[in-house]
């Protein structure tokens, strides 16, 4: 196989591998009953040969024709016992390590690529901005294609954001906030059009919850989004059950998604099985399609052309791999993506919070007694047991939650360095850690309850209206 090939191949998710190797399949079971000359065949049994053994070395598994790679992601963090490995997909996160999950084992398996210092800098110059803390502390820390981004933005050609939240609650908690902050950023520095999707049909189908109930909570969810500050002007947020029924183009979009994956793929992709309601097997093509310009006609006056960017965590991959795999062939651009890390629960870094228990996170319904009364009580320290030993051996920054809450949500770079060193060396108790994170965490839930006060029922009703937005495609 040629060196290109090779290089070509490595770049290769685990699904689209699948499909090579299928494709080739095919390919040859056609030259065979075409009767095409040998030195053809052996070629290209030669090259399907070549195809399964790098699906075998990617993925682990022998190719089985029907039957994708499975994409619950099992991620050894370097020991053998299974009770000790990450599981990542886009409902469950799932690690025995107090750190969190191994993120750089995570951009190798999903075969995605890491932020490093070159593209934060190539940001910074293509914005003249200084790039947000999310970026300088590697809370986003991988991507899909962000240099395309770069060069069409750089060739001044626009591209749009996407990004959503599955109201499953009324109340948000302050995780949910990491991506929708950074979209702000991203949508302040770069000037473009912003669609925001509230997947209330995704909760209806997963949820024990009525239709009713799933939009009501769509529209409280829009409140604490559109609290984050986005441009009325420049943001487009709709809620599937309210924009699909009155959208063709969103449907058409759909449909072409929906005919080009197959059952046996999202099965594979989703671990979906025949025992799911139809509902969440055809769920996958409607979180695609806003990835794809043409369904909002009202917005790049139904230009098919314009790629779109999607901050997201990186639990949310599964369906943008789906969807870049079927994007060119049905003639849409594949849309880039930016991914977070997780934001971790109260309790440890292990999973991620549950907006069903409410001591997991601090909710952004929370009161400044709430608030300390959580972090003093549930989150996880990295302290010693005693003072003694605390002084002598210092605390551990990487598995003591208020700290990593601080690289969230703390902007000052040196102030953050100061406690790191601080509670290291011994000279920050776990308590006066946990006091930083209390006065950090109650002006900023209290500032952001006194913005969402002043959005009204009106204002998110002129949020989700299709319209054209302060842009000219």
């Amino acid at each position: 196989m040629a060196d290109s090939l090779k290089c070509d191949l490595k770049s290769l998710s685990p699904l689209e591998l699948f499909e090579r190797v299928t494709e080739q399949g095919e390919k040859v079971r056609a030259l065979k009953a075409g009767k095409a000359p040998k030195d053809e065949i052996d070629a290209a049994v030669r090259m399907l040969l070549s195809l399964k053994l790098s699906y075998k070395t990617t993925t682990g598994q022998d190719y089985r024709a029907g039957l994708p790679p499975k994409d619950l992601v099992l991620i050894n963090n370097g020991t053998t016992k299974e009770e000790d490995e990450d599981l990542v997909d886009p409902w469950n996160v799932q690690t025995s390590n107090a750190k969190g999950v191994d993120y750089d084992k995570l951009i190798v398996r999903f075969g995605s690529s890491k932020i490093d210092t070159d593209l934060i800098n190539r940001i910074e110059r293509a914005t003249g901005q200084k790039p947000h803390h999310f970026l300088r502390r590697g809370i986003f820390f991988s991507h899909r294609d962000m240099d395309q981004i770069l060069d069409a933005y750089e060739n001044k050609k626009s591209f749009y954001l996407y990004t959503g939240r599955g109201p499953s609650s009324q109340a948000m908690h302050v995780g949910h906030l990491i991506p929708f902050l950074f979209t702000k950023w991203l949508q302040e520095v770069f000037d473009v059009p912003l669609v925001i999707q509230l997947t209330d049909d995704e909760k209806y189908l997963w949820k024990d919850m009525t239709v009713e109930k799933a939009y009501e909570y769509a529209k409280e969810n829009a409140k604490d989004i559109i609290a984050c500050g986005f441009d009325i002007n420049k943001t487009f947020i709709f809620s599937d059950l309210d924009y699909l029924g009155a959208s063709p183009g969103v449907y058409k979009n759909i449909v072409k998604v929906q005919k080009h994956v197959t059952f046996n793929q999202v099965k594979g992709i989703f671990g979906f099985t025949d025992s799911d309601c139809i509902g969440k097997i055809s769920f996958p093509a409607i979180q695609a399609a806003p990835s794809f310009s043409s369904s909002f006609p009202q917005i790049f006056n139904g230009k098919e052309n314009i790629q779109c960017l999607i901050p997201c965590a990186i639990d949310q991959d599964p369906y943008f791999r789906m969807t870049r795999d079927v994007a060119p062939r049905i003639g849409q651009p594949k849309p880039a993506l930016l991914h977070s890390v997780f934001f971790p629960a109260l309790q440890g870094a292990q999973t991620k919070m549950s907006a069903s228990d409410p001591n997991s996170s601090i909710f952004l319904t929370d009161t400044p007694k709430q608030i300390k009364t959580k972090i003093n009580k549930h989150a996880f320290s990295g302290g010693r047991d005693t003072i003694e030993e605390h002084r002598k051996y210092g605390g551990n920054c990487d598995v003591d939650v208020s700290f990593m809450y601080l690289t969230f949500f703390l902007e000052d770079d040196d102030r953050l360095e100061q406690l790191k060193q601080a509670y290291t060396s011994g000279e920050l108790l776990t308590g006066e850690l946990k006091k930083v994170l209390i006065e950090t965490m109650q002006p900023l839930v209290a500032a952001h309850q006194e913005r969402r006060r002043q959005v009204t029922d009106e204002v998110v009703k002129q949020f989700m209206t299709p319209r054209k937005l302060a842009f000219e495609f």
